[in-house]
């Protein structure tokens, strides 16, 4: 039978049975002990209980030393924080279900990029089709004509936007002046 803690009843100290122990049995121990081996525990418990009291200021003074070298250092709580969080960090890219999952993302990046390059490459194919359909050349005849009309003669070529602009600047030009008023109507 083992015992992780003494009981102090007043008179003696009575074991505190572990899981599982029957109680009634631990009770019936304490009565057969000698007068001799209770003083014993009772000496030993005092020692440890001295122990702990002397482990636990250690521990103070040891933490109060590690704060005073930290303070010294100058680190702080937040640089503990980043320290520890880039640790972390290192730890995570160290493992192999990181490299794994890095690799493959990796890898489906490259698929993507590729994908969408000939995406694009689809598109502007599609674009020049258009651009060399019998429509598009067409409505293309029909704005240099109107351009031709409105601007007078400009070399071709010109972009979608110069020919609204210029046909914006002819339609301004050839309004009729507003009548001037004589001095007498003021």
């Amino acid at each position: 039978m083992t015992f992780e803690f003494l009981l102090d009843t007043g008179s003696h100290f009575v074991p505190v049975p572990e899981e599982g122990e029957d109680v009634a049995a631990t009770i019936s121990a304490t009565e057969t002990l000698s007068e001799e081996e209770r003083e014993e525990l009772r000496r030993e418990l005092a020692k440890v209980e001295e122990e702990i009291q002397t482990l636990s200021q250690v521990l103070a003074a040891k933490e109060k030393h590690l704060a005073e070298i930290k303070r010294k250092l100058g680190i702080n709580s937040l640089q503990e924080l980043k320290q520890n969080i880039a640790k972390g960090w290192q730890d995570v890219t160290a493992t192999s279900a990181y490299k794994k999952t890095s690799e493959t993302l990796s890898q489906a990046g490259q698929k993507a990029s590729a994908a969408f390059s000939s995406v694009g490459s689809v598109i502007t194919k599609k674009l020049e089709d258009v651009k060399n359909s019998p429509t598009f050349k067409s409505f293309e005849e029909k704005v240099e004509n109107l351009k031709s009309k409105v601007g007078g003669t400009k070399p071709a070529g010109g972009d979608f936007g110069e020919v609204l602009n210029s046909a914006a600047n002819a339609s301004a030009t050839t309004t009729e002046p507003l009548p001037e008023q004589t001095q007498e109507s003021l």
